[in-house]
C-alpha cells in the first residue's frame, strides 16, 4: 500500500483457470492492494497459487463444484477470515415458503485487509421474477443487509465490493425498456441493494460521478454484440463505509472486456485515502 492509499478491486472473472492470464496482465497493470474475485468456477485446491504468490499476494478463497466461488487476495494483508453468513438470516422468508438454500453456495468471503473488513460477494441472480430462486435472492440480501449492520459496528472499517447482480437505477442499463420484467432491476432487488446504503455504506462510482451522470457499465452480455453496441450494466459495486476514508478515484477497466477470451464483466477498482489508519 503506497503512503496512505488503498487500491481496492473486484472483478467478476467468469471462470480464474480460463482467465489466469487475462489475471495476470490486469494484476500488473493495476496493481491493487486488495482484488476481491467473484464466479471463480473453482475449488481452493484449484486455484493457481503462483498467479498471486509471486505479485506478493496472500489469498484465501471459497468455491464448490466448478460453479460460483469467491476470492480475496491482498499485499495488505489477510486476517480474521469470515464466511459464514447463515447466522445472519431472517428466521423467515418474505414468502413464508421454504427457499432454496443459497446462503450454503460459496458467495460471500471476508477478512481484516490493510485494516479494513472487506468481502467478495457474488449475490445470486434470481433467474426469473417471482421464482423461488428471485425470492431467494431477496432473502439473501436480507441476510447480507444483518451482516453488514453487525460489521458496521465493528472497529475495523467495512468495504463490499463484488458482482452484485443488481442495476440500481434506470441509467445504471443501457435500455430501461428493454428489461421490463426482468431480474435485476425490479422495485424489490433495488430496495435491497439500497437497504445496504441505508446501513451506512457509499456506492462509490455514484459519490464520485457528476451529479445525476451514468456511470460506467461494468457488465456486457456476450450475445448479440452487446459489448460494441454499448448494451451493458452497471451491476457490479464497492460499497465503502465512510470511516474507511476519503474517495479519490473509481474506474472501470473497459479495456479489460475486449480482446480474447475475455470475461462478461470489467473490473472495477476505487482509491481511497486511510488518512491516519
Amino acid at each position: 500500500m503506497g503512503g496512505t492509499t488503498l487500491r481496492l478491486a473486484t472483478w467478476n472473472v467468469n471462470g480464474l483457470r480460463a482467465r489466469a492470464a487475462r489475471v495476470a496482465t490486469w494484476l500488473d497493470a493495476a496493481a491493487p492492494d486488495v482484488v476481491l474475485l467473484q464466479e471463480t468456477k473453482c475449488d481452493p485446491e484449484q486455484v493457481p497459487d503462483e498467479l498471486f504468490t509471486s505479485r506478493g499476494y496472500a489469498w484465501s478463497a471459497r468455491g464448490g463444484s466448478g460453479r460460483n466461488g469467491v476470492l480475496i487476495a491482498s499485499r495488505v494483508g489477510l486476517d480474521d477470515l469470515r464466511d459464514d453468513l447463515a447466522p445472519y438470516a431472517p428466521t423467515q422468508s418474505s414468502t413464508g415458503e421454504p427457499l432454496p438454500d443459497l446462503l450454503a453456495e460459496p458467495r460471500f468471503l471476508s477478512a481484516i485487509c490493510g485494516g479494513v473488513r472487506v468481502a467478495s460477494i457474488y449475490a445470486p441472480n434470481g433467474r426469473e421474477v417471482g421464482a423461488p430462486h428471485w425470492h431467494a435472492k431477496l432473502h439473501w440480501f436480507a441476510t447480507l443487509r444483518a451482516w453488514s449492520s453487525a460489521a458496521l459496528n465493528e472497529a475495523a472499517p467495512l468495504a463490499l465490493g463484488g458482482d452484485f447482480n443488481v442495476a440500481p437505477r434506470d441509467v445504471d442499463v443501457w435500455d430501461p425498456s428493454a428489461l421490463i420484467g426482468a431480474t435485476h432491476v425490479t422495485s424489490e432487488e433495488r430496495a435491497a441493494w439500497l437497504s445496504l446504503i441505508d446501513a451506512g455504506l457509499i456506492d462509490a462510482a455514484q459519490a464520485l460521478a457528476t451529479s445525476d451522470a451514468p456511470t460506467a457499465f461494468t457488465w456486457w452480455d456476450y450475445r448479440g454484440g452487446a459489448f460494441h453496441r454499448g448494451w451493458g450494466m452497471r451491476i457490479d459495486h464497492i460499497l465503502i463505509d465512510p470511516r474507511a476514508g476519503s474517495l479519490r478515484a473509481c474506474s472501470v477497466d473497459r479495456e479489460g472486456r475486449k480482446g480474447d477470451l475475455p470475461s462478461d464483466h470489467a473490473a472495477l477498482l476505487v482509491e481511497f485515502d486511510r488518512g491516519g489508519a
